[in-house]
């Protein structure tokens, strides 16, 4: 959990942030599995956060949606493109239309038909809203926005376009957030979405491994690799094999990209997720792809409030990326 405040336009301040452990399995490729184990966390975290703020947004995985750009007439009324919006949901989807939690945004001209507008359309079954919302609820916390994941990862690209050169402009920016049980990739090109790719590769991979190596269970290998509790043949013999792996995985992702767009090189890749805390990723990532590595912070230029310790927060940056661009939600207008 993060909450913000505005400070001044497109200027913030990071009140306070709080994180909590969510049991094995209690949520896998974004499904929730264990709804008592994700409402105890959530609790959790909201008792730590200590806050007075009870409006919150949360996010969809990716994969729980379904997205299109479409063109909507510039000048056409709020019930004409409501109608289209709704017509182009119904066959995009592939279950009950009385299933559909629908929403759209209006993203600006289309630069090929100027008499356009594109609209992004995203739909996802209702039942996935109502279940997240459902918790909050649990928790005393009212949801008054519903973003996804991906989408709110791009919101917080925008707090470190400036530490590009030439704020990314004519720069391909890959955003690698490597998680428990998957990876969510954007790639960007002068700030404007090109490719996005999910996948099955994340850090309950390595668990397993530890589990299996050192003869331990699923939960004390995950303590063990949170607290840096392991033998030091772990760095060895089994860290270096998994970074391997999960720049492997990301080189497949870029070369998907180039085969897909005509952008054949990515300049700088940016890493978040608690993956990205492991030591020897970015290195691990640069030797495969030869692309500028760097942990995203999206706080950097952000004033912090008397309850955040600067130290805590740098090396929790990455872990939040999502959790900021859920919070900027909140002064965007929308």
């Amino acid at each position: 959990m993060l909450e913000l405040a505005e400070v001044g336009k497109g200027s913030y301040r990071v009140e306070r942030h709080a994180i909590a452990q969510l049991p094995k399995d209690a949520v896998a490729e974004g499904k929730i599995n264990k709804p008592e184990a994700v409402t105890a966390a959530m609790g959790e975290a909201w008792r730590a956060l200590d806050s007075r703020t009870r409006n919150i947004a949360l996010a969809l995985p990716a994969s729980a949606i379904i997205s299109k750009k479409i063109l909507v007439p510039s000048k056409a009324g709020e019930n004409d493109i409501e109608a289209q919006i709704t017509a182009e949901a119904h066959q995009m989807a592939s279950f009950p239309v009385d299933e559909i939690s629908l929403d759209y945004q209006i993203l600006g001209p289309s630069p090929k038909s100027p008499a356009d507008n594109e609209a992004l359309v995203v739909i996802s079954r209702r039942e996935r809203v109502d279940e997240r919302v459902a918790i909050a609820e649990a928790v005393g916390l009212k949801t008054v926005i519903m973003d996804v994941d991906n989408l709110a990862a791009l919101t917080a690209y925008t707090q470190l376009v400036n530490q590009l050169p030439n704020g990314g402009k004519k720069l391909t920016v890959a955003i690698v957030d490597i998680g428990a049980n998957s990876t969510h990739i954007n790639i960007l090109h002068s700030n404007q979405a090109i490719f996005q790719r999910t996948h099955s590769f994340g850090g309950q991979i390595l668990t397993q491994e530890i589990a299996r190596r050192f003869d331990v269970s699923l939960e004390e290998a995950e303590d063990a690799k949170r607290t840096g509790q392991l033998p030091e043949r772990y760095k060895t013999e089994v860290l270096p094999g998994f970074l391997d792996s999960a720049a492997q995985e990301i080189v497949r992702s870029l070369q998907l990209c180039y085969s897909s767009t005509p952008y054949q090189n990515v300049d700088h890749i940016l890493l978040c997720g608690g993956c990205a805390l492991l030591p020897g990723m970015d290195a691990a990532v640069r030797s495969r792809t030869q692309s500028n590595v760097i942990a995203a912070n999206p706080f950097a230029r952000m004033a912090l409030s008397n309850r955040e310790s600067p130290q805590k927060l740098h090396n929790d940056a990455p872990l939040l990326f999502v959790a900021c661009g859920l919070a900027m939600r909140r002064f965007d207008g929308t």
